[in-house]
């Protein structure tokens, strides 16, 4: 039997469903892509006050966020962390994004993804890079 790489959790909301097999493998494509192995990846849908607390004593930031995430890899190319996702904030961005909660979820999801892999976003180059990735990742994928 195949070991599972995605793993979703829940804290603080009422779970939902989400197609882990359909999610490893774009994300595992997206990995590839970028010459990047898939290791395993936990995605925590949690709430706003969740996530500020986590922001508050892991980052030492003081504002609501969408994602946080973690990088666990112990090899350069290999990808293994913990993405802590606002499903407050996936509402909230979808909404003023006129798009789907689906969609904005699996941009915030691939964003993550892509900090593990090594890119940033604190400038506005690093930021247009960013958006030109996920855009292009997000074509990628299969209905999820």
């Amino acid at each position: 039997m195949k070991e599972e790489k995605i793993h979703v959790f829940f804290e603080g909301l009422e779970s939902f469903r989400i197609e882990t097999i359909l999610l490893e493998s774009w994300i595992g494509t997206v990995c590839s892509n970028e010459n990047h192995t898939l290791k395993n990846l936990s995605i925590i849908i949690c709430t706003d006050e969740f996530l500020i607390n986590m922001n508050r004593d892991h980052l030492d930031h003081d504002y609501y966020t969408d994602i946080i995430t973690f990088d666990l890899s112990e090899e350069p190319t290999s990808i293994e962390g913990e993405l802590y996702i606002s499903l407050d904030r996936i509402r909230d961005n979808a909404k003023k994004l006129s798009v789907s909660e689906s969609k904005e979820l699996h941009r915030v999801i691939i964003h993550g993804v892509f900090h593990l892999i090594g890119y940033n976003d604190k400038t506005e180059q690093q930021q247009k890079i960013m958006r030109s990735k996920e855009d292009a990742s997000l074509s990628l994928r299969s209905e999820i």
